[in-house]
């Protein structure tokens, strides 16, 4: 499958504003410290801003922005001058560095708790591979560790450049339950490579109400105003769910099992997507949140899996944070010299919706090296939005949008 050719992002962050673009702050859903707020409107605004960069390519798009954010933070903790504003500034980091990195750790211990629930498996690791005798500084190491849980373990890239990335490979499918596999492709680690910064994450939630397989039928999708195809639509009616309209949509929040739920966002036109997409804020998903009332609903979606494979060097750069990429990058937090730069961000997810719920994955790895070197009808039956989140804190763990689940 072209991992180009399915519509749908993954993130894992929350609901408000950054200070880009004059948009107004928007508190988000209740959580328990108040660093995190400031963390998860952060989070929030560099989802929807990735998701903006990535969308103007055509088809499926699908990510997750907490696993790429969670990895350039730990990046970032080594970040000095201008290369440390710029990656703030694009990552909408609103914290200092030491708040910062506390409020991720206070996330991944909330995730932590609520992966250890009967009715939810959530798992965010991350962990650093450095090169064998290369000085890092305790700091940065330290630091990783302490709010990131992130361990250390040594590699010869210089000499084993294969098997290094072949160990970190197996890492993370052993975090993800398999789903994500050969995150780094061959030439990715090459012999100039320092470190390798890594997060996965690995989803798997029940539906509060799953959907009866006896009801599911191929039906028409369209995929544009005039063009059809047959995909399987999974089909509920006399269930309540919660539901808004405003801003030339409908949004329906679907439920698991625990505190996650899918928000699926419907264009009120087969082809509304591109104005929908043109709008998309925290402070609208928020106002939509708002306005949301529970009725009974006729729900059909279809169901889709979805893989997605991202080069996103020449996003972020795009974003905002060039200098971190070229020989002017300046990470002497972690090595104590500014001889290293990220030669490369790759990020890989798989999301798969059917009856009984959803099972997500997705992995990023920020690799660095040396210079030189009544019942109302909600009927998702065009292309749609969706995000998958943490209703106690309001975090986007997923994005998506699929535009031809026939792919």
């Amino acid at each position: 499958m072209n991992s180009r050719s399915l519509p749908v992002i993954l993130l894992l962050f929350s609901l408000s504003a950054c200070t880009n673009g004059g948009n107004k702050k928007v508190t988000p859903p209740r959580t328990k410290r108040a660093h995190d707020l400031k963390l998860i409107e952060g989070n929030s605004e560099f989802s929807l801003s990735l998701y903006k960069q990535l969308s103007r390519e055509p088809g499926n798009l699908f990510f997750s922005p907490y696993s790429i954010s969670s990895a350039l933070a730990m990046t970032y903790k080594g970040a000095k001058g201008k290369t440390a504003s710029q990656m703030k500034k694009t990552l909408c980091f609103q914290l200092e560095s030491d708040a910062l990195h506390k409020g991720f750790a206070g996330l991944g211990d909330d995730f932590a708790d609520a992966g250890k629930r009967d009715d939810l498996d959530l798992t965010v690791a991350n962990a650093l591979w450095g090169q064998k005798g290369y000085k890092f500084l305790p700091e940065f190491t330290g630091s990783l560790k302490k709010n990131y849980q992130a361990g250390f373990q040594e590699l010869d890239f210089k000499v084993a450049t294969e098997p290094s990335r072949k160990t970190i490979n197996d890492w993370v499918s052993k975090k993800t339950n398999g789903l994500i596999k050969d995150l780094l492709k061959p030439g990715i680690i090459k012999p100039d490579t320092r470190l390798v910064l890594t997060n996965a994450i690995y989803f798997k939630g029940q539906w509060e109400t799953a959907f009866t397989k006896s009801r599911t039928a191929d039906e028409d999708f369209y995929v544009s105003k005039s063009k059809t195809v047959k995909v399987p639509l999974m089909n509920q009616s006399k269930e309540e769910f919660k539901i808004a309209y405003g801003a030339g949509l409908k949004m329906l929040e679907l439920p698991y099992k625990g505190q996650m739920s899918m928000l699926v966002l419907l264009p009120d036109e087969k082809d509304g997507l591109g104005k929908v997409e043109a709008q998309l804020s925290p402070a609208m998903i928020t106002e939509l949140l708002k306005k949301a009332y529970k009725t009974e609903v006729r729900l059909a979606l279809p169901r889709f899996k979805l893989t997605e494979e991202l080069s996103l060097r020449k996003t972020l750069t795009a974003m905002g944070m060039p200098v971190a990429f070229g020989a002017k990058a300046d990470f002497s937090g972690i090595d104590g010299t500014k001889e290293l730069k990220i030669s490369e961000v790759v990020h890989k997810a798989f999301v798969d919706v059917n009856e009984e719920g959803t099972t997500a994955a997705a992995a990023t790895a920020v690799v660095m090296a040396e210079k030189a070197s009544a019942a109302e009808s909600f009927r998702a039956d065009h292309p749609f939005i969706f995000i998958i989140r943490d209703q106690l804190s309001g975090t986007i763990l997923f994005m998506g949008r699929v535009a031809d689940p026939s792919k």
